[in-house]
């Protein structure tokens, strides 16, 4: 690369990630492959528009590749395409949900959403988000003492909101979701059901955490998570009379989008064929293996862990209020300072809100931990007791 600094840059970036544990619950490392992809020269090609109708000519090998990422995307899910449509131009995560609103809820219509202090994700209708702005959040969270959902709670909320649309699936909880109370819970109120599984994605195509494909009417998902892709997304869509699939697909072109990133649909593309395969299936159960006893052994140390565990690769850790203090009197921690002092001895995770944190969310009660990334790297078991000894004794140091 000519551009030294940007050269530096990225070389620099390749040091950190090397040198420090990675406990980001949304981060992984892509392999060699889908960097390959990423870095081709389709990025040189603009191809607005969708297979066998684009508005620009050269596009017959581009074509091809989207029809692969789709046919990829269908099969690992195990979905049938005349069952199922999927859309693979999303830029990311959030444009993927916005689209879906954009296509299906009117302006000012109702989102059943979790809040944003509770585990959800700014595009599930928090205020400070596009989402929030144009559609009406319809908030819920979970109990307060189990800090679990509570499904007749949010049957009763839904009866009485009739949201046109109920989104589960979220960015900080991290407990099993029964999919059949929720598609129960929209179906007694009339809503749609939308599943944002970006989080779960990689676990639910390893197998290892229950498929929300039989039940919603629409799943969204990130692909640089627990599916170790790149940064894209994906809108599953189920086909049936209301045609929801064609007016997703306008809603992102020509609705929000343009020419889609042609680059990035092949590395998609790439990283779908790798979960596609049994040494995929072995690293979705290493990683909720890792993540269990990763809470186990902070439990065991005397941290807080929020519901009291995990069931996948996600962990919440209330800091301020569940640390047993020292004879120095530390233990209490907030988030902020947490992670500040994590990352200054080479632990890299994030400041989290906890549920009903009297905290801001600027400087929140707990961290949120998870195990994807490391798992790629190799770690097992008896790496997670190491860190989970590793943040315990920084955490307690005065």
């Amino acid at each position: 690369m000519k551009d030294t600094q940007i050269k530096n840059f990225i070389s620099a970036e390749k040091k950190r990630q090397k040198k420090v544990v990675n406990l980001i619950a949304s981060e992984n490392y892509v392999s060699k492959d889908v960097l390959e992809a990423l870095g081709s020269e389709l990025t040189n090609k603009y191809a607005e528009g969708y297979p066998g109708k684009r508005y620009y000519g050269g596009n017959l090998i581009v074509d091809k590749i989207e029809e692969l990422c789709r046919e990829r995307a269908l099969k690992l899910f195990k979905l049938d395409p005349t069952d199922w449509h999927v859309n693979v131009q999303a830029l990311s995560g959030s444009p993927a949900n916005l689209a879906v609103y954009t296509a299906l809820i009117p302006p000012g219509g109702k989102i059943m959403g979790m809040s944003l202090d509770q585990g959800g994700h700014l595009t599930h209708g928090h205020k400070v988000s596009a989402t929030g702005k144009f559609w009406t959040q319809v908030p819920y969270g979970v109990d307060k003492v189990t800090e679990v959902l509570n499904y007749d709670q949010l049957r009763e909320m839904a009866m009485r909101e009739k949201p046109a649309i109920i989104v589960c699936g979220y960015t900080a909880y991290p407990r099993t979701i029964d999919w059949t109370r929720m598609r129960e819970v929209a179906d007694a109120a009339g809503s749609l059901l939308m599943v944002d599984m970006s989080h779960i994605a990689g676990l639910v195509a390893g197998g290892v955490y229950p498929s929300p494909f039989p039940y919603a009417d629409i799943v969204t998902t990130t692909t640089h998570k627990t599916l170790r892709g790149p940064r894209a997304a994906l809108i599953f869509v189920k086909r049936d009379m209301r045609e929801l699939d064609k007016k997703i697909d306008k809603a992102v072109f020509p609705g929000l989008q343009g020419g889609p990133h042609i680059n990035q649909i092949a590395a998609v593309a790439v990283a779908l064929k790798e979960a596609d395969s049994q040494k995929f299936v072995k690293y979705a159960s290493q990683v909720m293996k890792n993540a269990a006893v990763l809470a186990e052994e902070l439990k065991l140390a005397g941290w807080r862990i929020i519901s009291g565990g995990t069931d996948s690769h996600l962990i919440l850790v209330d800091t301020w209020n569940g640390g047993v203090k020292n004879e120095k009197g530390a233990g209490a921690v907030a988030g902020k300072d947490a992670s500040s002092k994590l990352e200054a001895a080479g632990i890299i995770v994030n400041k989290n809100a906890i549920p009903f944190d009297s905290r801001s969310p600027f400087d929140p009660s707990g961290i949120r931990l998870g195990t994807a990334a490391e798992t790629t790297r190799g770690a097992k078991e008896k790496d997670m007791k190491k860190i989970a000894q590793r943040i315990d004794k920084i955490l307690r140091a005065a």
